[in-house]
């Protein structure tokens, strides 16, 4: 009886021992013709035992790499991709890349520093207003969910003018006098409290009318 510890280690331990000594077999044919079509069967059954692999280009490749992988890449066959370099086992990933630049205020998000440098390059003065009073909203919005005090609409306009190095401005009398960053901010807020009320009301309702019932009782 073979037992493990007396036979050569798996390469790859997903595709399990009998797998390996197919492959092992794969290399002692000397018909290359004949050889690349059994290794096109053996993608096949490779295929089979790993079932979690979606059939895509990419899963393909993996298939064809790892049967080189446990050929020791000596295997000499038609393959339908490039043979991997032996390097592909001891090559370290790529490093990933992380933005380094901060974001300003966090309660608003990146997302208004990028509509903010948008804002910026528009030429057109009223587009450039609108812009501001959409931005206004919006970061008067985020931060009354980050926070449940009431920002000033000065403030908000410090904030667009510190985002945008000063680039973006607009008149803080027409901003409260036409309440303009306010109107978001409110429809939101009426909202979620008319959903609340609405809740309320129903089972306030339900206890009447069973209050009513007992006293009819």
């Amino acid at each position: 009886m073979d037992y493990n510890t007396s036979q050569s280690p798996l390469i790859l331990r997903e595709y399990g021992r009998n797998v390996q000594k197919l492959v092992g077999y794969l290399k002692t044919i000397e018909d290359k013709e004949k050889r690349t079509a059994y290794a096109h069967t053996l993608i096949e059954l490779m295929r089979q035992i790993t079932p979690s692999y979606k059939e895509t280009q990419e899963t393909t490749q993996k298939l064809w790499d790892d049967l080189f992988i446990m050929a020791d890449f000596e295997l000499d066959i038609d393959s339908p991709y490039p043979k991997p370099e032996p390097e592909v086992l001891t090559k370290k990933p790529e490093r990933m890349g992380y933005l380094s630049n901060n974001i300003k205020y966090k309660h608003y998000g990146r997302n208004i520093e990028l509509l903010i440098k948008e804002a910026i390059q528009k030429e057109d003065p009223q587009e450039r207003e609108d812009a501001i009073i959409y931005i206004g909203k919006l970061m008067k919005s985020f931060y009354g969910s980050w926070n449940k005090e009431v920002i000033d609409d000065s403030v908000i306009l410090e904030n667009i003018q510190t985002i945008s190095g000063g680039k973006l401005n607009i008149n803080l009398e027409k901003v409260r006098e036409d309440n303009l960053f306010e109107r978001l901010y409110k429809a939101k807020k009426r909202t979620s409290s008319g959903s609340n009320r609405g809740s309320g009301g129903k089972s306030n309702r339900g206890k009447g009318s069973s209050n009513r019932r007992r006293r009819r009782n």
